[in-house]
């Protein structure tokens, strides 16, 4: 069972859609190309278009048992307490971010998405608005205080 985000969700659809479809015709008409033109055992564009398929079919399969194990996140309705898909609003010394609790294989800190399995994902799970938490990172203690939860 993998917790996912309806947003989540539906990327991972899409990925696989296009996949299936899309790629599969490109990487299909590359191999064709490469066919024509003679000799495989030394035809780079076919070696390549080989590997782009092992690839694709690779990431199908990953993606169809992400999809079948795939559990989204129920909310309780609430807006007042942190939960998967909730965007928390917290201070950390002066500084105000933003992060959206996620399932951890839609985590991205770079877009402020953290997994409800991260350290700080896990002491933010049913924390209120106004709660103070702390989380022991590699540089030491950080001290948040939730601003806000939508």
């Amino acid at each position: 069972m993998r917790i996912v985000t309806q947003e989540g969700l539906d990327k991972l659809k899409n990925e696989l859609d296009d996949r299936k479809v899309r790629l599969r015709q490109e990487i299909a008409q590359s191999i064709k190309e490469a066919k024509e033109q003679g000799d495989l055992s030394e035809n780079a564009e076919y070696s390549e278009a080989k590997h782009q398929q092992n690839e694709n079919e690779s990431r199908i399969a990953e993606l169809e048992m992400q999809l079948k194990e795939a559990v989204v996140a129920k909310t309780n309705g609430s807006t007042s307490e942190v939960q998967v898909g909730s965007i928390v609003r917290a201070r950390i010394s002066t500084m105000e971010m933003d992060f959206h609790i996620v399932g951890s294989n839609e985590a991205n800190p770079s877009e402020g998405k953290i997994s409800h399995e991260s350290p700080l994902g896990r002491v933010l799970l049913g924390k209120k608005k106004g709660a103070k938490v702390s989380v022991e990172a590699p540089s030491g203690k950080m001290e948040y205080e939730i601003l806000e939860v939508k």
